[in-house]
């Protein structure tokens, strides 16, 4: 088994008045060159939580972290005019929030970060800030979210 110690929120950057399921994500995957869908788990609109790779299996969702890590995408990301916005729904938050602490009850020593916070830290200061990121995924704060559910 490898060593886990990262989990990545990711959007699949797909408008919210569109449906973009896990057939569809293999396909954009395999376009792309991947071997199948490069996230471990995609959670629909629906809330329906799909396993789309073994976690055994080292994924394609961040280069230079995948070795270590687990990425979760759900579908949305974008407003109807294709713009970064925040479209989970009230299903996608609640199953985003369980498969994360299951996840994080088979490994407690990780961190939970959106894609855009592994962005370079640009200017060295130690925080990666909004012009820094190289893409907006996934469309909300990640650490934020974690510390309301955790009460801080």
């Amino acid at each position: 088994m490898r060593k886990i110690d990262l989990i990545v929120i990711h959007c699949s950057a797909t408008r919210e008045d569109r449906d973009f399921t896990e057939h569809d994500l293999e396909v954009a995957h395999r376009r792309r060159g991947f071997n199948g869908i490069g996230y471990h788990f995609y959670i629909r609109k629906n809330g329906d939580i799909k396993t789309t790779r073994p976690i055994e299996k080292i994924g394609a969702h961040v280069k230079g972290y995948n070795a270590h890590s687990i990425g979760i995408c759900y579908e949305g990301g974008l407003d109807t005019n294709g713009r970064p916005k925040d479209t989970r729904t009230l299903w996608q938050k609640h199953s985003l929030q369980v498969l994360v602490k299951t996840l994080l009850a088979d490994y407690p020593d990780s961190k939970v970060c959106g894609h855009r916070d592994l962005s370079p830290d640009l200017n060295g200061n130690g925080e990666i800030e909004p012009e820094e990121w190289v893409k907006a995924c996934p469309c909300y704060n990640v650490s934020e979210e974690l510390s309301k559910e955790q009460g801080n």
